[in-house]
């Protein structure tokens, strides 16, 4: 009998410890991506500013020669940080947007230079069409000019994943959001953090799986 009971709880048991593993999972998971999404958010009102080479303006999207909303904060942060001296040169980053007849770099050139900034003082990568492309082609830049040292310009919730990139390019970056955002109510914040924390976490993944290597 008591060897009977033995075999009838054994299956029992299982599936008791299958569902408090279940249990630890999902709470691992919550735990994780809750930390991930409030780390996001805080990393975003961090300012690094300081005297830099280059400040790398990080792309959105234009509309033929009209940069987008989120792109025109991005660069007038840049123009903020070239007028106030913490940089001499900006690169802006960002290649061909579908339909246009030129790259999102060169419409914020355009923007840039219509505000009052010399020419000369612009950089632009015209290939890329992320976040890593545009960090990788600013580096390229930054070595043919013997540039060591950047600011990386972005949205708040985009620079924590910004940041990381910057790093894994080899770039001696600092981080600086823009203090204007497009991304203003809760209802607009919340899809650009579950976006940005989706990125993020498949960045970190791509690391171990390649950089790491």
């Amino acid at each position: 009998m008591k060897q009977k009971k033995l075999k009838a709880e054994g299956p029992k048991m299982k599936k008791i410890k299958l569902r408090w593993l279940a249990a630890a999972l999902a709470l691992f998971f919550i735990l994780y991506m809750g930390g991930t999404a409030i780390s996001i958010w805080q990393y975003g009102k961090a300012d690094e500013k300081q005297k830099a080479d280059a400040a790398i303006v990080l792309g959105a999207a234009a509309y033929g020669e009209r940069v987008s909303p989120v792109f025109e904060e991005r660069l007038n942060h840049g123009i903020w940080l070239y007028e106030n001296g913490y940089v001499e040169k900006v690169i802006v980053t960002g290649g061909m947007g579908k339909g246009n007849e030129h790259s999102d770099a060169y419409a914020g050139k355009k923007y840039m230079i219509e505000q009052g900034v010399l020419e000369d003082a612009i950089l632009i990568e015209e290939e890329s069409t992320v976040t890593q492309e545009n960090l990788e082609n600013a580096k390229e830049l930054m070595d043919e000019n013997s540039y060591s040292t950047a600011i990386i310009v972005s949205d708040p919730l985009h620079m924590k994943r910004s940041m990381l990139m910057a790093k894994d390019c080899g770039i001696e970056a600092y981080s600086s959001p823009t203090p204007t955002t497009r991304y203003r109510t809760l209802k607009s914040k919340l899809p650009f953090l579950a976006r940005e924390e989706f990125f993020y976490i498949g960045y970190k993944i791509y690391r171990i799986c390649f950089l790491w290597k």
